[in-house]
């Protein structure tokens, strides 16, 4: 009995171990099918993670899973793994021993479900970096997290502090970037005394941050970015000790640094950019263990500290768009591995500090608008890590250390408005990522350097208003990527390279102002993307080459050169009418102030096309007198006029891409989208979709004429183009307004004139209020059309080369574009203001019967009130 005694202690640990292993499968067995229906329910995985999650396999060696000592699922580790999906968060809070749960970083979807508050275990939580929907749901009931994790998820609705509100362990709080709604900053945070990791950057803060967050006394990082965060920085603030980064920038925070913010000499990283700060530095001079400071764009003012200059562990700073004054400390970056320093647009004075590429880290150097001096320091032509040095708009001078042009890595070159001189090295060839030289407004000379074709990815180069000098270098055709080429305003000479014509991304070309000569390359006309092109005062000769024909130019000028011969057809268009001027030896059919161009046997061109014209006029006036003979039997109320048996007169203000016998045979009856009083008006369509509105004016007097159908006033005298007919073409071909109607050709014969418009699908702004056609315009559409109609009308008032007074500003003069863009119409009434302020009044009240507009102007020493229809 003794013996049996003795051994109780023994069997009691046996069965207990014998029951263990009775039960132990059951358990084992639940949670391995959980695995397994986890990942049934995680769609598209594009990683080898779940490849060993099979039956056969053990859970507890899944990859990604940690067990307890018990076998049972502890961890579930699957972040960064590029998983899809819905979490089956129900399945995963059935893992009762489950303590972490981390899914960060993946492409998860849906929304986060109440099923989540089962874990009652967690105390780690990281559903962060995914792309779920809907609002966080309530996780009160998990007390235990330390570590929550939900930032940049796509969570939506309330911000969910109820939630942290129990959650007193909490050590890393994160739900920054996500569109909760606006919301003060939640006070319960304030009483979470254990963090030392808050980010709620980008989470709809709104209102002062509160005094109390001294409290979190344990803080390390503190990131509030990207709010709407108002008011001061809190003194509290300067309690948080241990702080080692802190973020406040994009909001609109104001007043001065907080009196004690020299206190966080544990300070690494701060960035208040993008508020509405100001005063001085003075609290930054003891946080010597600054690595970067960003307050770009507030308020800022005085000197930086010169203690700054000291600071070992500083890298980055980033300062721009305040009002500083002053020096750079000297030393400044010279202590470590110094990044970048932007500065740009404040009032900084002095030379610029020489040894922030000591280390040879520097990576750029932004000091842009200010007013240092001297030069750019020669340490900086061996700083190999450079990829931008932007000191334009300053008063350096000097010359250029020649290894800066060469610089490796170097992406832009910006020195342009400075006191600069010398040439541009032969160490250009060795800058095979320069994307950009801007050069502009300095005194640099000499020739360009036949090897700059080995800075294969320059895209722009601007050198004008320099004294650059000798020939453009050919190799310049082997610039493929080069689309903007500004040489303008320098001393350039001999002939423009025939090799130009090789750089087939160039949208841009301005050498005007040099001594250029020779002739133009024809090789131009097959830059496939050329809009710009100005050879202007040079002295180049020859004829305009045809192949010219073939751009799509905004901008052409050739004036003031040597050239002769004609000007292409194509090019002789009133959008082009000063880009000849200057050349007495050109010759124009189509161009005003230019001599007519003569054939070959010395005759006058005028008169072949004179006799064609007499030829054709002559069948013309056969072909309708037998055509009135018979209409006259056949009816003798007939008055129908064919619009094509008029001889026509095209004037273009645009480049075309019609014929005016496409214009003429969309002038029926069927086409008719609207009468005035001054017209009717017609869609005409082209065979390639492009719709035109076309006003059919009648200028002859014998009576109402009948057009495919429809009768036109009759407006004018015999042989005699209407007053509003000039009004209109005068006014429109001179003006170019994204709110004013473009005009893009007239079309004119003895008794008929056609004015081509752009076509307003939405037809006129009385439409869309008042007729049928009325359509729905919310007050953000009413706003954008009363704006952008005053907006052509400033345009005419004080834009244009004269004032232009509309007279006629009504609803149904303003036409709306496919996207209800206005644009003012119908300048029937308009009258070009006079130049002589003596002759700006008139008693004369013009346009539509009964309307008056506000405004008010001095008639006799009397203010009155008048309407823009009164012309002034």
């Amino acid at each position: 009995m003794a013996a049996l005694f003795n051994c109780w202690p023994a069997l009691i640990h046996f069965f207990s171990i014998f029951s263990f292993f009775l039960l132990f499968p059951v358990a084992f067995s639940d949670e391995l099918q959980t695995l397994l229906s986890i990942k049934s329910s995680l769609s598209n995985p594009t990683t080898n993670v779940f490849q060993n999650w099979e039956p056969n396999t053990p859970l507890c060696k899944f990859t990604g899973i940690t067990c307890n000592s018990d076998g049972s699922v502890k961890e579930i580790e699957l972040s960064n793994q590029k998983i899809s999906g819905f979490v089956p968060f129900d399945k995963i809070c059935s893992l009762t021993s489950l303590e972490k749960l981390s899914l960060g970083y993946n492409s998860f979807s849906g929304q986060v479900t109440d099923d989540l508050n089962k874990c009652v275990s967690l105390n780690y939580l990281d559903v962060g970096n995914n792309e779920f929907t809907g609002s966080f749901p309530d996780v009160s009931s998990l007390s235990e997290l330390t570590h929550f994790y939900a930032n940049n998820s796509g969570f939506t609705g309330k911000f969910p502090w109820n939630s942290v509100a129990n959650m007193s362990n909490l050590i890393v709080l994160s739900l920054g970037d996500n569109q909760f709604d606006r919301t003060p900053f939640p006070e319960v945070i304030l009483k979470l005394n254990k963090l030392n990791w808050l980010y709620l950057s980008s989470c709809g803060l709104e209102g002062e941050i509160p005094e109390e967050i001294g409290n979190l006394k344990e803080l390390i990082n503190l990131e509030l970015s990207m709010n709407y965060l108002t008011g001061e920085i809190p003194s509290g603030i300067t309690k948080l000790k241990k702080l080692w980064q802190l973020e406040l920038y994009e909001n609109q925070l104001t007043g001065k640094l907080p009196v004690g913010f020299g206190n966080l000499t544990s300070l690494e990283y701060f960035d208040a950019s993008t508020n509405n700060l100001y005063g001085d530095l003075s609290e930054i001079r003891k946080l010597n263990q600054l690595v970067s400071l960003q307050l770009l764009q507030n308020q800022f003012s005085g000197e930086v500290p010169a203690e700054l200059g000291e600071f070992k562990k500083l890298v980055n700073i980033s300062l721009y768009t305040n009002k500083f004054t002053g020096q750079l400390p000297q030393k400044l970056g010279s202590w470590g591995n110094f990044d970048f320093i932007d500065v740009s647009e404040n009032s900084f004075t002095g030379p610029i500090p020489p040894d922030m590429c000591k280390m040879g880290t520097m990576r750029g150097l932004l000091i842009l608008q200010n007013n240092f001096t001297g030069g750019i320091p020669e340490t900086y032509a061996s700083c190999t890590s450079m990829t931008r040095i932007r000191v334009s708009k300053n008063s350096l001078s000097g010359v250029i250390p020649a290894g800066i042009w060469g610089l490796p890595k170097l992406e832009i070159l910006d020195v342009a408005m400075n006191e600069f001189e010398g040439t541009i090295t032969s160490d250009i060839g060795n800058a095979k990522t320069l994307g950009e030289i801007d050069a502009a407004n300095n005194r640099f000379s000499g020739e360009l350097p036949f090897n700059i074709s080995n800075a294969s990815s320059l895209v722009k180069i601007d050198l004008s208003n320099n004294q650059f000098s000798g020939e453009i270098p050919g190799s310049i055709g082997e610039l493929k990527k080069i689309g903007n080429l500004n040489l303008q305003y320098n001393k350039f000479s001999g002939s423009i390279p025939y090799s130009l014509g090789s750089c087939v991304s160039l949208s841009d070309i301005n050498m005007a102002n040099n001594l250029l000569s020779g002739s133009i390359p024809v090789s131009l006309g097959s830059l496939p993307t050329l809009t710009s092109l100005n050879l202007s005062e040079n002295q180049l000769s020859g004829q305009i080459p045809k192949s010219l024909s073939n751009l799509k130019l905004n901008l052409l000028d050739f004036s003031n050169n040597q050239l002769t011969g004609e000007i292409p057809n194509s090019l002789s268009i009133d959008a082009y009418k000063g880009s000849f001027s200057g050349n007495n030896g050109l010759c124009s059919q189509n161009l005003k102030n230019f001599r007519r161009c003569y054939g070959e046997a010395g005759k006058p061109r005028e008169w072949y096309t004179l006799l064609i014209c007499l030829l054709v006029a002559v069948i013309v006036v056969l072909v309708s007198f037998a055509g009135y003979l018979f209409l006259k039997k056949k009816s003798s109320k007939e008055h129908e006029r064919s619009l094509k048996q008029n001889s026509w007169n095209t004037k273009s203000f645009h480049i075309l891409t019609f014929t005016e016998d496409d214009i003429l045979d969309g002038i029926k009856h069927d086409n008719l989208i609207g009468k005035g009083g001054s017209g009717s008006v017609y869609r005409v369509q082209l065979s390639d979709g492009t719709d035109f509105a076309v006003k059919h004016i009648w200028t002859s007097d014998s009576g109402n004429r009948k057009i495919s159908g429809t009768t036109s006033p009759i407006l004018g005298k015999p042989g005699k183009k209407s007053k509003e007919f000039e009004a209109e073409v005068e006014t429109l071909s001179s003006i170019r307004h994204v709110n004013v109607v473009k005009l893009y050709c007239s079309i004119t014969s003895d008794d008929s004139s056609l004015l081509v418009y752009e076509y307003m699908p939405n037809g006129s702004l009385w439409d869309r209020l008042h007729t049928c056609k009325k359509m729905s315009l919310d007050w953000e559409t009413r706003y954008e059309i009363a704006l952008g109609a005053a907006k052509g009308l400033e345009y005419l008032h004080h834009g244009c080369d004269k004032p232009v007074i509309h007279r006629d500003v009504k609803s149904s003069n303003i036409l709306l574009d496919e996207f209800c863009k206005p644009r003012i119409a119908d300048f029937g009434l308009a009258k070009i203001a006079q130049a002589d302020s003596t002759k700006d009044t008139t008693h004369v009240i013009a346009g539509t019967h009964g309307y008056i507009a506000p405004g008010k102007i001095d008639l006799r020493n009397r203010q009155l009130p008048i309407s823009s229809n009164i012309v002034s």
